[in-house]
């Protein structure tokens, strides 16, 4: 995984999300997801080429499911974009590079 990318737990979620001055994109993800080994890739190259814009947080739902719980992560991937510690954006699924980052880009 992208060094650049944050690894987000039950225990720090609040703190990493809540405290972050930059826009934090979460992947909502679980090991054995398909689809979200699709989108891990592009999540790489977004951590080097957009993390002036927006960080990465990654969050295991099969190790950490009182946060998947409390955003109500029902389906995975689920990316949620947190401004400020809020919910701005909800984006499911997985989806080719460029419209996932239009989709992103748009709500910053």
């Amino acid at each position: 995984m992208n060094s650049k990318i944050k690894t987000l737990t039950d225990a720090t979620f609040h703190e990493e999300v809540g405290g972050s001055d930059t826009p934090i994109l979460v992947d909502f993800w679980a090991e054995w997801c398909g689809p979200c080994k699709q989108i891990a890739p592009i999540l790489d190259e977004f951590a080097d080429e957009q993390g002036d814009k927006f960080v990465i947080g990654k969050l295991d739902v099969d190790v950490n499911v009182a946060t998947a719980t409390q955003y109500n992560v029902m389906s995975i991937p689920t990316l949620l974009l947190f401004k400020n510690g809020e919910v701005i954006a909800r984006l499911i699924g997985a989806k080719p590079k460029g419209a996932l980052l239009q989709e992103i880009v748009s709500h910053l």
